[in-house]
């Protein structure tokens, strides 16, 4: 675990796991942000702890990298050892997602063990993280459960039948804990990038101009998990879809 700190109060713990270059980094930069302790969660701690001193340094914020692998339990389990030792974990986002070619195989080319490993990533790791978080939430009253879905989630896409199983698995995961975790005062919600997550525009331009390109802008997607964390519990969102503007349909 390496620790980036400063003398900023934060209000909570954030445990954000998959963190790369675009949509985790987000997450992470917006939490930070608005005053909350952020543990950073990824295989590679090297690329992390880059990320963690980046945003600890622009928001004076307490950030923390803690390497993971989503897909073995013992990782798991060691790495919420890490970040239970920060405090109470008000904030789990589960934004895991294994890694998508563009050049397909047929499906019967997919080994068994790379269709497991995806599952694996996908829904078992998110399986494990809500497993660790859960009984403190449970134990206070309080906390908000994040996990990153796809048009995967809700479509089946040929060629993408690893992808889309893990991530239809997430779906459902999030709905039963929903069901049965809200009226303990758990807000659960599933969230559906429908689109190419690209680089944040503010990296990408300067002064006020928009970007006429149909991807994504992360910074603007991390709002909405900060916003459905903050939602007044009367009306929670449960599952919420996110697409550009430029977008065809």
């Amino acid at each position: 675990m390496r620790p980036m700190t400063s003398t900023t109060a934060s209000k909570g713990i954030v445990a954000i796991v998959g963190v790369g270059p675009n949509l985790g980094r987000s997450i992470a930069r917006k939490f930070a942000h608005e005053g909350y302790t952020v543990a950073i969660l990824a295989r590679d701690l090297g690329r992390l702890s880059r990320f963690a001193d980046e945003i600890a340094r622009e928001e004076k914020a307490q950030v923390f990298a803690i390497r993971i692998d989503c897909s073995d339990a013992k990782s798991v389990r060691e790495a919420f050892e890490g970040v239970h030792s920060l405090g109470f974990v008000e904030v789990l986002v589960y934004n895991a997602c294994p890694p998508v070619s563009w050049h397909t195989p047929k499906f019967t080319d997919i080994s068994l063990d790379s269709f497991e490993k995806s599952l694996a990533v996908s829904a078992v790791g998110a399986f494990h993280c809500a497993q660790q978080v859960l009984p403190g939430m449970v134990e206070r009253g309080k906390g908000t459960i994040l996990f990153t879905g796809s048009s995967a989630s809700v479509n089946g896409i040929g060629g993408y039948c690893e992808l889309s199983c893990g991530k239809f698995a997430l779906r459902a995961l999030s709905q039963c804990l929903a069901r049965e975790f809200q009226p303990l005062g758990i807000h659960v919600a599933h969230i559906i990038p429908d689109g190419v997550i690209g680089a944040p525009r503010s990296s990408q331009r300067s002064g006020g101009e928009q970007s006429m390109d149909s991807s994504m802008d992360p910074d603007a997607i991390a709002q909405t998990y900060w916003h459905i964390h903050v939602q007044d519990r009367s009306a929670w969102t449960q599952e919420i879809d996110l697409r550009s503007s430029n977008q065809r349909f």
